[in-house]
């Protein structure tokens, strides 16, 4: 009878284990390229070609008015202009590096604070209401005092992206701070790793999700102040970018001119996603082994 219990407890015990086993072998892999691209660039062009369908059919069966609703032909012929004229790339480059250097400056800036805010009681008292405050605030109400400081001139851009993306980056990084077992941080603390050390070594990468939802919103937060801004402070002096062809289109009643400028702005938005959040968001989920094979 003791032997049997006996048996009975080891096959439980090699039972348990190897459950155990099966949790530890899950194994995370490399995404392969096709799978990639049937996952996650396909849908948003199926998305995209369904409301172009719908587009298309309102416009043929005459149900909106066409200054209401270009035809497609109207705006493809206004994207062919700009690509004969050379000045298609011209523009969407003219807002994309702003919008990126804009970005970059709000992370160098963002950061930091963030890391202040969630370590320093003080500091979050202080300025963690401001800050969820300022992330609240539309984008677009910063242009006017931006103009009147820095004139129009990139200066009033930049500004006007920091305003409105530093305080997502810097709420981004606390969320994720404030969500870091606390046993992680005694463990770093015992082992030495404190100040700058601790920061490097256990809080960035234990915060890494939550920094990363940050960053994502922060890049939105970006590009949305600078089309504001670009809306707005139109000047030739700035040069051609997406919101003031958008605007120029609305001042020339070019209907097909305004569609075309939205759409641009709406791929660039999906392909910064595509090309730079997205594998970055699947590299730390396969790092951390939520990366599985289905």
């Amino acid at each position: 009878m003791a032997s049997t219990d006996t048996k009975a407890k080891t096959d439980d015990l090699a039972g348990l284990e190897a459950g155990l086993d099966a949790l530890d072998a899950v194994q995370t892999h490399r995404t392969p390229a096709r799978e990639v691209l049937v996952k996650k660039v396909l849908p948003p062009f199926i998305a995209v070609g369904l409301v172009l369908l719908v587009w298309q059919v309102l416009v043929a069966a005459k149900i909106t008015d066409e200054t209401k609703l270009p035809p497609l032909s109207a705006v493809w012929d206004s994207l062919s202009e700009m690509w004969l004229k050379g000045t298609l790339l011209e523009v969407v480059w003219t807002s994309v590096s702003r919008g990126l250097l804009g970005f970059l400056l709000a992370l160098a800036i963002g950061t930091p604070l963030g890391l202040l805010v969630a370590r320093v009681k003080f500091v979050r008292a202080a300025i963690g209401p401001i800050l969820q405050g300022l992330q609240s605030l539309p984008s677009v109400a910063w242009v006017p005092p931006a103009v009147l400081w820095f004139g129009l001139n990139d200066a009033m851009m930049y500004t006007v992206i920091l305003l409105g993306a530093v305080p997502s980056i810097a709420n981004g990084l606390v969320s994720g701070i404030d969500q870091i077992p606390p046993l992680y941080l005694r463990a770093g603390r015992t082992l030495g790793a404190t100040g700058l050390r601790g920061a490097r070594h256990v809080i960035m990468p234990a915060a890494l999700p939550g920094y990363l939802a940050g960053l994502k919103q922060g890049w939105a937060f970006s590009w949305r102040s600078l089309m504001a801004a670009e809306i707005i402070a139109s000047s030739p002096d700035l040069g051609l970018g997406l919101g003031q062809l958008l605007e120029n289109g609305r001042n020339n009643i070019d209907l097909p001119g305004v569609f075309l400028a939205i759409i641009l702005i709406l791929v660039v938005g999906i392909a910064i996603d595509l090309v730079i959040f997205s594998p970055v968001e699947r590299w730390v989920l396969r790092s951390r082994g939520l990366l599985v094979k289905s």
